[in-house]
């Protein structure tokens, strides 16, 4: 059976690896070979039920288009954060979003979702994508307990397809039997991440928006997430400061690199700097403020 395993494992991870590449890379068989490797992954998480390994349930079936924009700008006052925005989501592909404070990370986030509108331009979302959103405020009921928290007090909890023991759904994220007795109010900033990535990981979204997940994490929980992250058959869209976890893990980028301009990249942290330093010089490369272009009003 452990030989089954494995080569169950190093074939999803050979469809795994074709699924995450670029559009251009994928042709006419591309549905059946998604929707193949979904069956088999939901194969694999009703296994990993049954051990301590941290996994992202893969949530509804992504069709063609995810989200896409359309020459989106956005502007607060007379800054202009980003003119002529465009892009589409690849649907089983984690796209890293990187950029200085200010440059309107978090900003996109909540235009995907509606709670914020652009300047000008369109998003469009696919029928089928359920949004699952982690934001850097992380607001918990303090007076609960991590149980309670992140099971509602069930003991029982419907996670992809199946039913998980609750208690151990929540040991998966580091949490013993006694932590999760803890108070939220008890909690280091690392513990409530790993609390709200347990609460938002259980949504089944075939979407994910994370906000800096890695703050503050255990290197264990933090390998854990990537592992799962890249396991995840979903689109996963991360705004991440740390150039290592998103070259583990992306397969895309997009930059907001000043003066009101964002770059789509096929490929990694490393290989976006290279592109970077290509086309600006070795310069473009050192830390700098954000800077912004004047909105222009008709």
């Amino acid at each position: 059976e452990e030989k089954q395993e494995s080569k169950r494992a190093k074939a999803l991870k050979k469809e795994l690896e074709w699924i995450q590449s670029s559009p251009k890379a994928r042709q006419a068989k591309s549905k059946a070979r998604i929707r193949d490797y979904e069956e088999r992954m939901k194969y694999s998480s009703e296994k990993r039920n049954e051990t301590n390994e941290l996994w992202i349930p893969p949530g509804p079936r992504l069709g063609n288009v995810v989200v896409e924009a359309e020459n989106v700008s956005k502007a607060f006052d007379d800054k202009l954060l980003y003119e002529n925005l465009n892009f589409k989501l690849p649907p089983g592909g984690i796209v890293g979003i990187i950029g200085p404070n200010g440059a309107g990370k978090t900003t996109l986030f909540k235009m995907m979702i509606g709670t914020e509108q652009p300047t000008s331009g369109t998003f469009k979302v696919g029928e089928t994508v359920k949004l699952a959103y982690v934001d850097q405020g992380r607001e918990m009921d303090p007076n609960k307990t991590i149980f309670e928290e992140v099971a509602d007090g069930s003991d029982v909890l419907a996670i992809g397809g199946t039913e998980v023991n609750s208690r151990a759904y929540i040991a998966k994220f580091n949490f013993s039997g006694e932590d999760q007795k803890k108070k939220v109010s008890e909690l280091s900033g690392g513990e409530r991440n790993r609390v709200h990535l347990a609460k938002m990981l259980r949504s089944e979204g075939n979407v994910l928006l994370l906000d800096e997940p890695t703050n503050d994490l255990d290197v264990n929980t933090l390998r854990a997430l990537e592992d799962a992250l890249i396991d995840y058959p979903g689109c996963a869209v991360i705004i991440s400061h740390d150039r290592y976890f998103l070259d583990r893990i992306a397969t895309h980028i997009l930059a907001f690199e000043g003066d009101s301009t964002a770059v789509w990249f096929d490929g990694n942290f490393s290989d976006y700097e290279e592109d970077k330093k290509r086309r600006l010089g070795e310069q473009a490369l050192v830390p700098h403020r954000v800077s912004y272009k004047k909105l222009k009003r008709d």
